[in-house]
């Protein structure tokens, strides 16, 4: 099973490329997806969250305002950490989960769509990592245009993720999204390309027809050697 690892930074066109994974046939498994649900009234995410944030960051329904909460950490770095390191355990669990949920419909190509894939460590059981990446100043426009936000605003909201610089350092391919959406396409046709690629042994080993083979071969192997005796 090939597990593709997909991030970028905020305006730089990861969920467009995430869609195009979708639209091509390749299940996503969506962490901001995972993210809500771990934060959902009750469950174990929400607990921890409350108790270090208090119940000021609560709906009259008891449901996590997340636009609140998402206000006091962008402006404080060390509650954004902390916020963090709270939701890691149950969103690293919950992306399991969709990818064992996938494994078991024996899917043999599943992208990971993780806004903090290298902050998470996650980068480490995902290959190929794919980091959708745009020109700084392409990047704050679009920032700016899609949430009506000032340069200054929007540069503190760049500036609070780690440089997308450094995470194409880390990538083994990336997007440059900084053109048309034509341009994007092309570029996605490639990347495409080398995401569909024949599985490698080790790839084919971990999937689930690899592992009904590799069972049915030591099951055989048990067989013969009892007829041996």
């Amino acid at each position: 099973m090939r597990v593709v690892g997909l991030t970028g930074g905020i305006s730089t066109g990861k969920s467009t490329v995430s869609n195009l994974f979708k639209a091509h046939g390749i299940p996503v498994v969506d962490a901001d997806v995972v993210a809500r649900n771990v934060l959902k009234k009750g469950t174990g995410g929400w607990r921890k969250v409350v108790a270090a944030f208090g119940d000021e960051i609560l709906l009259a329904s008891g449901e996590v305002d997340r636009q609140k909460l998402g206000q006091i950490v962008f402006n404080d770095p060390d509650k954004r950490q902390l916020l963090n390191r709270l939701l890691a355990p149950y969103i690293s669990s919950g992306i399991l989960l969709e990818v064992l949920k996938l494994w078991m419909k024996g899917c043999k190509r599943i992208v990971v769509d993780v806004p903090l894939l290298f902050e998470a460590k996650m980068d480490k059981w995902t290959k190929p990592v794919v980091v959708v990446w745009a020109e700084p100043e392409t990047q704050l426009q679009r920032l700016m245009a899609r949430d009506g936000s000032t340069v200054e605003e929007a540069k503190s909201r760049i500036d609070a993720q780690m440089s997308l610089d450094l995470k194409r350092t880390k990538a083994d391919i990336v997007i440059d999204n900084s053109r048309s959406l034509d341009d994007l396409n092309e570029r996605f046709g490639e990347v495409l390309v080398r995401v569909n690629m024949p599985l490698t042994w080790a790839e084919f080993g971990l999937s689930r027809d690899g592992c009904i083979v590799a069972f049915v071969s030591i099951l055989l192997g048990v067989i013969m050697s009892r007829k041996a005796l």
